[in-house]
């Protein structure tokens, strides 16, 4: 026999079961009403005959909505809480980038959505969980860098990294941290899941990278903003783009403030990254322009500190390496072309600081180190604070190498309040200690 427990018990029972079992709860109010009537047993017949009729299924459901029953406020709390979760799931199986296969569900589902369902208070959500921030390119140097810092903030941090450049010895010392999690993907193919924050570092950065293979560092580039693009429309999530100077090419104009459009050679060995870069910053202010996707663009100049790949063939890494183990240092050209060089802790401060500011600030934004020195000068220092004997020796310069490389960083200043603190030879000193720990081992 069906048993009443309020008000709202029959009008939710009529709306997920049709009308055999209102027949079922009318002749039950019947039964209640007069247990001992002449046709007290023929009534109850006529109930299990109606509950035999609907089947096994059918009274599952029935003994489901018995227990949620229990007022009109719990019923209605739970009709719109499925609702929303429909619509949620139905969300989920959207990708903007590339359309997923038929019925495929998020392969991570990180948090509930932010925002109740349906408009509905708190009382279908009643769950408070941290920030939940994706970060691509996480076992690299600079992902690794700000993987600590989320954590320490108190973020719950997914690390993606396919590993080519990344290692996952920079991650190592997180894997037992509860709200940090490693996964192995590369963001060339469409990623699954709920985040709030969207970091994309994903892309080999160094010249020996990126140019091993540059069909696929482009594919990083494009595919992987289309990607990341698609996942942020479809969670409603905040996106950094990580982007780079090299989209300045060889600069005409000195320093380079974000209003330049850059001297790049399209065709060249380095334009895999270079045009790559500068094609991911079109789709993001094209999906902040045609969908209102909230996107961030930085552009990183040169920087460095510990966690810097060995073999990377970038100035800072190459000439504390080659000093270290007595190689002949390698300077390209004369030596009289300029960069700026960023300690990596003054970045990750850059990088944090845009992902937080005002939604109306898209960038892009330089974010970098303004103190500029020749090839000659960095080498000198890093063989006195190295104590090195290695003998400078001069090669031909690579094709396209810019000649020189200094960030004007007043739209950093004004709008983000962030400027280097770190100063070269404090920053050399901390990534000297760290390759001659790595070499030692």
């Amino acid at each position: 026999m069906v048993m009443l427990y309020g008000p709202a018990f029959k009008d939710v029972a009529h709306e997920m079961f049709g009308d055999g079992i209102m027949s079922a709860i009318d002749m039950s109010v019947d039964i209640a009403k007069s247990p001992d009537g002449p046709d007290h047993e023929r009534q109850v017949a006529d109930v299990q005959e109606v509950l035999r009729h609907r089947g096994k299924a059918w009274r599952g459901n029935a003994r489901a909505v018995r227990c949620r029953a229990r007022s009109a406020g719990a019923v209605e709390r739970r009709r719109r809480a499925l609702c929303g979760a429909r619509r949620h799931r139905r969300r989920g199986r959207e990708n903007v980038g590339f359309d997923s296969p038929a019925g495929c569900k998020p392969a991570l589902n990180l948090r509930m959505p932010s925002a109740p369902p349906c408009g509905v208070g708190s009382a279908c959500l009643e769950t408070t969980m941290e920030r939940k921030t994706l970060v691509t390119g996480g076992a690299g140097f600079l992902g690794s860098h700000l993987c600590d810092r989320l954590l320490a903030r108190g973020d719950e941090v997914l690390c993606v990294d396919n590993f080519f450049t990344g290692t996952k010895r920079n991650v190592a010392h997180l894997l037992r941290e509860p709200r940090f999690e490693l996964m192995r993907h590369d963001v060339t193919f469409p990623l699954y899941v709920e985040v709030e924050r969207i970091f994309n570092l994903a892309c080999p950065a160094s010249p020996v990278h990126y140019q091993f293979d540059p069909v696929q560092t482009t594919k990083t580039s494009v595919h992987g903003a289309i990607n990341m693009l698609g996942l942020a429309k479809r969670v409603r999530a905040r996106i950094l783009q990580a982007s780079t100077s090299e989209v300045y090419g060889d600069p005409e104009v000195h320093p380079q403030t974000e209003v330049y459009w850059g001297r790049v050679n399209c065709i060249g060995p380095r334009s895999c990254y270079d045009e790559g870069k500068r094609c991911a910053e079109t789709l993001f202010f094209d999906y902040q322009r045609q969908h209102d996707v909230d996107i961030k663009v930085m552009r990183i100049f040169n920087t460095y500190g510990p966690r810097m790949h060995p073999n990377d063939g970038r100035v800072v890494s190459n000439f504390i390496v080659q000093a270290l183990r007595g190689d002949d240092v390698t300077i390209y050209g004369e030596g009289l072309q300029t960069r700026s060089f960023c300690y990596v802790d003054d970045l990750i401060d850059g990088m944090l600081k845009l992902m937080d500011s005002a939604k109306g600030l898209h960038g892009p934004v330089n974010i970098g180190n303004p103190g500029e020195f020749t090839m000659l000068e960095l080498a000198e220092r890093v063989l006195r604070l190295t104590g090195s004997r290695s003998r400078l020796v001069h090669m031909p310069l690579p094709q396209d190498d810019p000649r020189q490389r200094q960030p004007d960083i007043t739209v950093a200043k004004t709008a983000l309040g962030w400027e280097p603190k770190v100063a070269l030879e404090d920053g050399l000193k901390e990534t000297i200690a760290y390759f001659r720990k790595l070499l030692a081992e």
